[in-house]
């Protein structure tokens, strides 16, 4: 199939699972991850009416945004501290924030171009020792010291699950909604009511991580890869 018609066979199913779910139609956004694809396949997907797309490194990030300006950029990568200015430059949302010191550059960052940038707190829910992110225990220390910085505003949290066993996947998306519902009980009014976001979910787990209450999900192969 073509990157247009599998990224409407995607949407079509989100819809799906939205009203089987009993979500709201148009409560999460399909974040087309284009980090192995072209500009050619983002103008087919854009075509086909996608409107956020994910890139993970800061220099395919600065060329795609820069080719396509009219949809919304994610930055989904490992954040290295020299490449935040690229990063802040160009990001709708940068999903993988785990360090203090990288927030603080973030704020210095989007201070100089007069923004305040959004960002989700990245949290390793299943412990992988693998994997990127605060610990769950210290997730709520990180948003409370990004709530004093101007320039940064924590729109929620964004994980990463176990690959290959579905049950896995579903109790860590359900781990990070129950951590975003106390995370928020503990903000003050201004801030909870913008911390509201939850990014996981991939190609395999999409599905489960809406049933989780994921706001965002973050498909590349399944939109992008014609062997998926």
């Amino acid at each position: 199939m073509s990157v247009s018609t599998q990224f409407r066979h995607i949407q079509e199913e989100v819809e799906h699972v939205e009203r089987a779910c009993g979500r709201r139609e148009g409560s999460v956004q399909v974040i087309a991850v284009s980090k192995t694809v072209g500009a050619e396949e983002v103008s087919e997907a854009i075509e086909a009416g996608a409107r956020d797309f994910g890139e993970n490194r800061p220099d395919e990030l600065v060329r795609k945004a820069t080719l396509f300006p009219e949809v919304r950029w994610h930055f989904i990568g490992n954040i290295q501290s020299r490449r935040i200015p690229d990063i802040v430059s160009h990001a709708y949302l940068i999903h993988s924030l785990h360090t203090l010191r990288h927030a603080e550059k973030i704020d210095h960052a989007a201070a100089d171009l007069g923004k305040v940038q959004d960002v989700l707190i990245e949290v390793n829910v299943s412990g992988e020792e693998s994997k990127s992110g605060v610990a769950p225990a210290e997730a709520l220390g990180l948003v409370q010291a990004c709530a004093a910085l101007p320039h940064v505003r924590v729109r929620g949290l964004m994980t990463m699950a176990p690959q290959g066993d579905l049950e896995v996947a579903q109790k860590c998306f359900d781990d990070l909604a129950s951590l975003r519902e106390e995370i928020a009980s503990k903000l003050d009014a201004e801030h909870a009511s913008s911390f509201d976001q939850l990014s996981a979910g991939m190609s395999e787990d999409w599905k489960s991580a809406i049933a989780a209450g994921s706001t965002m999900v973050r498909i590349g192969r399944a939109i992008f890869s014609a062997s998926f």
